[in-house]
């Protein structure tokens, strides 16, 4: 609890208390908690990258104790690995971001749970892309949605990474300049915002404001301006989310997060070396 109570503490987003989060937990023993995981995706979603990257060496030391403490623990460690990917990504790192998108597959597959395996192919889906590998990224990705709608009554957590994980594929298919596949992986998003109606209070990503906002990036992506323009006029700011596809702005100077970056970044695969990603099996299911 203690370790917990400095979380949260740190991650206080207006408070102005996050100043040196890691001399703060410098004399604690990293064991990750989901407060932890989720108090990094909330420094994500606010697109506090600099803030991310300084607690990131202090929750990946996490991860890879908690891959060891069962399933639950492993999931854990695969939300670590895609905020780590994800941020690589952000800062333009694409071997960083491919490895820990590997990491994640690999703790993903050990946790046995769809929602988390979706999580992290959407993870590897950019790395994959940008090394010439969009094949395997769809792929992926459309495996990820098939297992997570395979039972009769999904749950509301499912039919959510669904969405999303076809959302990935269809800006994923789009970039590589691929209409017929973006197209019918954005109906296959929308088909599941219409099975999973909004419910006041509890959190999710997808929304049908999520699905036109991906449709005017796919217009875009496949050179189509005016209809992207025309799906941008019917949207309103007050519906979109965070902006989760850019780069993440340069450092203000030179003395800011690279001194914080781990020491150890793990190297991406070469197109000789094992994949990102190896095929789940059984896990999938549960």
């Amino acid at each position: 609890m203690e370790r917990r109570s400095v979380l949260a503490a740190g991650v206080a987003l207006g408070a102005g208390i996050f100043a040196d989060p890691v001399a703060a937990w410098a004399a604690l023993m990293p064991r990750l908690s989901a407060g932890d995981v989720a108090a990094g995706g909330r420094l994500f979603s606010a697109g506090a990258y600099a803030r991310l990257d300084q607690v990131l060496p202090l929750l990946l030391a996490g991860a890879a104790q908690s891959i060891e403490q069962g399933p639950a623990g492993a999931a854990r460690a695969a939300g670590v690995w895609v905020l780590a990917s994800q941020l690589a990504v952000r800062q333009d790192r694409a071997e960083a971001a491919g490895a820990y998108a590997s990491r994640a597959g690999a703790a993903a597959r050990r946790s046995g749970d769809p929602v988390v395996l979706a999580d992290a192919a959407r993870a590897a889906a950019t790395p994959l892309r940008r090394t010439g590998r969009t094949a395997e990224a769809l792929h992926l990705l459309k495996e990820a949605r098939l297992h997570l709608t395979a039972g009769s009554r999904p749950t509301a957590a499912e039919l959510d990474a669904a969405g999303m994980a076809a959302l990935t594929a269809a800006s994923t298919a789009a970039q590589a300049h691929q209409p017929a596949t973006a197209h019918d992986f954005t109906a296959q998003a929308e088909q599941s915002t219409a099975r999973h109606p909004y419910t006041a209070g509890r959190p999710r990503e997808l929304a049908a404001a999520q699905c036109a906002l991906y449709r005017v990036g796919i217009h875009r992506h496949l050179g189509d301006l005016d209809t992207a323009l025309a799906a941008a006029r019917r949207l309103h700011r007050a519906q979109l989310p965070p902006p989760n596809d850019a780069p993440a702005p340069p450092p203000p100077g030179p003395s800011s997060t690279p001194a914080m970056r781990p020491a150890s970044s793990p190297s991406c695969a070469s197109s000789s070396s094992p994949p990102l990603w190896r095929p789940a099996g059984p896990r999938w299911a549960r």
